[in-house]
């Protein structure tokens, strides 16, 4: 009789353990994180504080400030990282605009950098500080005598050293875009036909300085001008 109460004593206990560990819960399962989605194209679009404007602003220019937009949005740098710019355009301009520095986004298109004019003394400065910009209320590089395209609000310099603009004269624009005379696709930054930039440029109707008889590498217009 002790025999058989012990043994099902025993036989009691191993059910017991068998059901417990047949309760227990699965061991947590962990997902694999699923990967960042590529950043994309961000813009805000505001008026223009006075202070944005600067001295690329005077009275007389051909655009009034209200018509005026600043752009603030994110491009790819030349060190392959993500950072943020501004850009004064006509408001007209703005979705244009946009189209194209969303397609050169997503081609990884470097721009070295993107400012206000506000923060330069002149264009020159600028183009040597390799600065993509659009609105400018200044003449035409190498000639005087004649309004840019850029008071309109219309036009737009992109990565000027990498594409220099060589005048009536045959001066390079900036100075030390000089050595980017010589195209190549292996160059990070230069503008070359039927790339990401051009193409995108084709498809909002804008014109490219890159086919001027005065080369103009860097420069895109609404009117071709």
């Amino acid at each position: 009789m002790r025999h058989t109460t012990a043994a099902a004593a025993v036989t009691a206990a191993l059910c017991a353990a068998a059901l417990a560990c047949s309760t227990q819960a699965d061991p947590p399962r962990y997902q694999a994180a699923r990967p960042d989605p590529p950043p994309r194209l961000s813009a805000r679009v505001t008026p223009v504080p006075p202070e944005k404007l600067g001295s690329s602003y005077r009275a007389g220019c051909p655009v009034p400030p209200e018509r005026l937009r600043l752009i603030r949005m994110n491009h790819v740098g030349f060190d392959g990282r993500i950072h943020v710019g501004e850009m004064v355009a006509h408001e007209d301009a703005v979705r244009p605009l946009l189209h194209v520095f969303e397609r050169a986004f997503e081609a990884r298109f470097p721009i070295r950098r993107m400012r206000v004019m506000a923060e330069y003394r002149d264009d020159s400065e600028a183009m040597a500080d390799d600065n993509t910009s659009a609105f400018n209320c200044r003449p035409v590089t190498g000639d005087p005598r004649r309004l840019s395209q850029h008071a309109w609000g219309d036009a737009v310099d992109i990565n000027p050293v990498e594409n220099p603009y060589v005048d009536v004269h045959g001066v390079v624009h900036p100075p030390n875009g000089h050595p980017h005379l010589v195209r190549s696709l292996s160059r990070p930054g230069q503008i070359h036909s039927g790339d990401a930039l051009t193409a995108a440029f084709r498809e909002v109707g804008w014109y490219w300085g890159g086919r001027w008889a005065n080369r103009d590498y860097q420069h895109f217009s609404a009117n071709g001008e």
